[in-house]
């Protein structure tokens, strides 16, 4: 895994779920060169796994702090993700609840 590389867990809560939050997500991860998978989670909620260069990073979490406009995103939670995992792209991936 290259040096530099971060990878981030979020939990965006609001009113991000049936306003197109998961394809913005993945329009801005395609932007700024971001790998990884946003998805809808339990409790109204939608998580993102985020993988790239610090300073993509840093731009790319700010827009899904913003969200898209039919969204409101009230509360983001993020936390350091440790592992080696590498990811090959970014997808859309359809919840498990």
């Amino acid at each position: 895994m290259i040096e530099n590389v971060k990878t981030y867990r979020i939990v965006s809560s609001g009113r991000v779920q049936g306003v197109g939050f998961r394809f913005y997500v993945e329009s801005i991860a395609e932007e700024y060169g971001i790998k990884g998978y946003v998805r809808n989670i339990a409790g109204g909620r939608v998580e993102t796994v985020c993988q790239g260069e610090e300073k993509s990073l840093d731009n790319f979490i700010k827009k899904v702090k913003k969200g898209p406009s039919f969204s409101l995103v009230t509360d983001t939670r993020i936390e350091v993700i440790n592992d080696s995992k590498e990811y090959s792209k970014f997808e859309i991936r359809y919840s498990q609840y």
